[in-house]
Order: C-alpha cells, then sequence, then structure tokens
C-alpha cells in the first residue's frame, strides 16, 4: 500500500512539472525574468527554462556539427536585439554631475567603478581626459557609422529593433579534451532572459574608448543588440564585495541558474543552493556537483565575486556556426563571421577601437566587438604566424602582456616586437 502511496505521490508531481513546462512554452514567463531557482534546473539543456519575451519564434531542436566533428542535436534560439519589456541602462552619463553605469577599469588604480565624477576625475589624472572644462562628458556611438571626434570619449551605441541573432546550444553537453580560453569578448553563453553572454568587454587602455556597461553588466553592440559581460542575476553580490554603490534591477539569487554556456553546461551565482561558496572550482570555475534541490549531479559553472563574473574558460565543445546575426555590423555579421564595419573602418568596435581603423582581417574586431589589434601586418613583420603571435601575447598576459616574454617565446627581440605592434592609442 505504502509503495502504491509513492507511485501515485510521484505522478502527482511528474504531472505538475509537466504543466509547469507546458505553461512556460506557452509565453507565461514574467517579463524580464532572468533565474529560474536552482531546484528547476536539468542535467540537459531545457528550451522551456528561457523567457518566452526574447524570442522571435519557438525554441527548437536542430540537428548540427560540434566543433570536434560530432553531430549532435542543438537548441536553435532566435532571439531579438532586446527582450520585450526589459529596462536597460544607465550607461554614459550626460555631465560630471550625472551617475551613469559601471566599469571595471584594468589600469593603475583597478577595480570596478560606478561611472561618476570621481571615477573620470580618476581616470584624467592618469592621462585619460573624459570630459569637457564645463563638465560635459564626450560621448560617441549614436551614429555608428562615425568613429568618436575625441581621443577618449564614453561609447553608448544605439539599438536596432529590426536585428535577429540565432544561437546554437548542444542539448547534451560533450567535454572536450582541453579548455578553451575566453578572451576579450569572447563568446560565453546564452542568459534565461534570452539575453547573449560574452566575456570581458574592451580596455580603454587599448582602445582609448569606454564601452560603458549599466549595472547589470550589459551593453549594446555596434550591430544593435543587447548583450551582457557578466553574470547579471548574480552582480549585485560583486558590487558588494568592490564596494561599489550600485545594483542591478533585475531579480537577484545567487544560487539561481542564470543561462547556460555555449558548450551547453549551466552556469550558476556563486553560491550553493544552501548559501555556500563552493570550495572545489576548476580553473573554469566549474565543478561536478549537486545542482539545485534535486541533487542531481551534472558538472557546471558558478559565477564568482570579481567582475567580470563569468567562467574564464569553456571545458566543453561548442557548435560550429553557434552566433549569427542580421546586424550589418558587430560580432556575428554576416562576411566575415565576426565583425562587418563600413568602407574605410575606422568605428568603434563594441564600443570603441583603434583610432586608425585597425582589426581582424576581414575587418573588425574579436567576437562581441572591440579588443585586440590586428596582429597581421606585425606577424608578418616579424615573420610569424598571426596565430603564433595572438598565442604568445594570449599566454604572457593579454592585454597587459609581458613583451619580453612574447619575444623570447617567439624567437624575436623585444625591440623589433615593440616596434611591430600596433601602438595604444594617444593618452
Amino acid at each position: 500500500m505504502w509503495g502504491n502511496s509513492m507511485k501515485y505521490l510521484k505522478h502527482i508531481f511528474l504531472m505538475a512539472v509537466f504543466v509547469v513546462l507546458v505553461s512556460t512554452c506557452k509565453g507565461e514567463v514574467p517579463a524580464q525574468q532572468t533565474t529560474v531557482p536552482a531546484s528547476e534546473a536539468a542535467t540537459q539543456l531545457e528550451t522551456a527554462l528561457f523567457s518566452q519575451d526574447a524570442m522571435v519564434q519557438p525554441p527548437e531542436i536542430v540537428a548540427c556539427t560540434l566543433e570536434n566533428g560530432d553531430t549532435a542535436d542543438c537548441a536553435k534560439f532566435v532571439v531579438k536585439y532586446l527582450p520585450d519589456s526589459m529596462a536597460i541602462g544607465p550607461f554614459c552619463p550626460e555631465t560630471l554631475s550625472d551617475v551613469g553605469g559601471i566599469w571595471n577599469w584594468d589600469g593603475e588604480n583597478a577595480g570596478l567603478y560606478r561611472l561618476n565624477e570621481a571615477f573620470f576625475r580618476m581616470l584624467d589624472g592618469l592621462g585619460y581626459r573624459f570630459f569637457d572644462e564645463d563638465g560635459t562628458v564626450h560621448t560617441a556611438g549614436a551614429d555608428p557609422s562615425q568613429e568618436p571626434v575625441d581621443d577618449h570619449a564614453c561609447i553608448n551605441m544605439a539599438t536596432d529593433e529590426t536585428v535577429e541573432m540565432t544561437v546554437l546550444l548542444p542539448v547534451n553537453s560533450v567535454m572536450a579534451a582541453e579548455p578553451t580560453r575566453l578572451g576579450v569578448v569572447s563568446k560565453v553563453g546564452l542568459a534565461l532572459d534570452g539575453v547573449p553572454i560574452f566575456s570581458d568587454a574592451p580596455s580603454v587602455q587599448h582602445t582609448g574608448h569606454l564601452p560603458a556597461l549599466d549595472t547589470c553588466g550589459g551593453h549594446i553592440d555596434p550591430g544593435g543588440w543587447y548583450h551582457f559581460h557578466g553574470t547579471a542575476s548574480d552582480i549585485d553580490t560583486v558590487f558588494d564585495e568592490q564596494n561599489v554603490d550600485a545594483d542591478c534591477h533585475l531579480p537577484q539569487d545567487s544560487a539561481a541558474l542564470f543561462g547556460y554556456a555555449f558548450d551547453g553546461l549551466p552556469i550558476y551565482g556563486s553560491t550553493e543552493q544552501d548559501g555556500s561558496i563552493p570550495t572545489d572550482l576548476d580553473a573554469c570555475n566549474g565543478h561536478e556537483g549537486p545542482m539545485g534541490e534535486s541533487g542531481v549531479q551534472g558538472y557546471h559553472y558558478h559565477a564568482s565575486t570579481d567582475f567580470p563574473n563569468l567562467p574564464p574558460c569553456l571545458v566543453g565543445v561548442v557548435a560550429n556556426d553557434n552566433f549569427v546575426t542580421t546586424a550589418q555590423a558587430g560580432v556575428g555579421a554576416e562576411g566575415n563571421g565576426m565583425r562587418q564595419e563600413p568602407p574605410g573602418g575606422g568605428r568603434p568596435r563594441d564600443g570603441g577601437g583603434p583610432r586608425d581603423g585597425s582589426g581582424p582581417p576581414g575587418g573588425g574586431g574579436p567576437p562581441g566587438g572591440g579588443g585586440p589589434p590586428d596582429f597581421s601586418e606585425a606577424a608578418e613583420q616579424l615573420g610569424v604566424s598571426e596565430a603564433a603571435l595572438s598565442e604568445a601575447m594570449q599566454a604572457a598576459g593579454g592585454r597587459q602582456a609581458d613583451l619580453a616574454e612574447v619575444a623570447e617565446a617567439l624567437g624575436v627581440s623585444e625591440v623589433d616586437l615593440r616596434e611591430a605592434l600596433p601602438p595604444r592609442p594617444n593618452r
């Protein structure tokens, strides 16, 4: 009798779960939903967990090919430039008297800052002037076809409501032979509210310009669509840890599921279900362990308490052609697989780029917009491959690479290397 009762209760539970998932697929997910309770997470990617507010069409399962050559099933999402009813901003302040979004400064006095007078005056003291004598902040981005007229400008790109993005995520994750490191503005994943997620935004020290983030860690790509550069569902934890006077208006839950990475693995907030901080995380900020109240074991990523609070690498295999947009510029734009720029180049990439119009072959910057300069000419001048130069720079610290270490790895002189590399913008 007890066994029959348990079977009956199990049947009722499964029916309840089915009803919840069906109602979710019908679009009854609340607007601006960024998280779901960790107890609702699954070991496989569940399309029903994603908000319908962002979808151009219902998600579907399609055949895909992974980057390792395997055939697989992928969840195909076609998402809008911005989920319905999602508020974004503020980004750049108009004057020093105003308060904008946030920025993770990586130079002297490094740290996460609110975009306010104190921050801009600090940058001014380091040689980066972002404002006029009357306190007006230099801004750019309203016309994406024009590069900033100031040496240093706060970038606030305009949205394009016509843009759509197609995202492919493996339904069943496949572990890679070795992790894939995520550089500046690499593709990370898709949040449950349908917003794409990218890694660290371009450095002011490299581009000369500041692609402002709002207090949820997101901003608008040159292609006209909004994306995150942080785990928006747990970003308030970062603000608390780093004493930043800011908060994200989206629901916050440090234990909840934020989204899925491009390898199909889930990304959670910085804590376990019981509120504890995991202590066995690997180099990608992930581990094998229980997910949510169900206790189901599986590999998953966690947010960190630093910014950007995203996984620094991916342990799984991603799908080919996993991010495509209808935008005429920005990451995923048709033409070069990464980014496209108007004739003449020189436009800001993801809120800023080298003033000389340099970028990867074919124009533009890395996925997500903006970032490392074009190494093709430098590689040719040094007599090495562009891939070898890029790898050596990344291995030696990326933005702040030790050029002596890079030169040694390439077998060239440090003097020749410095002369060959694109110069940083004027300060």
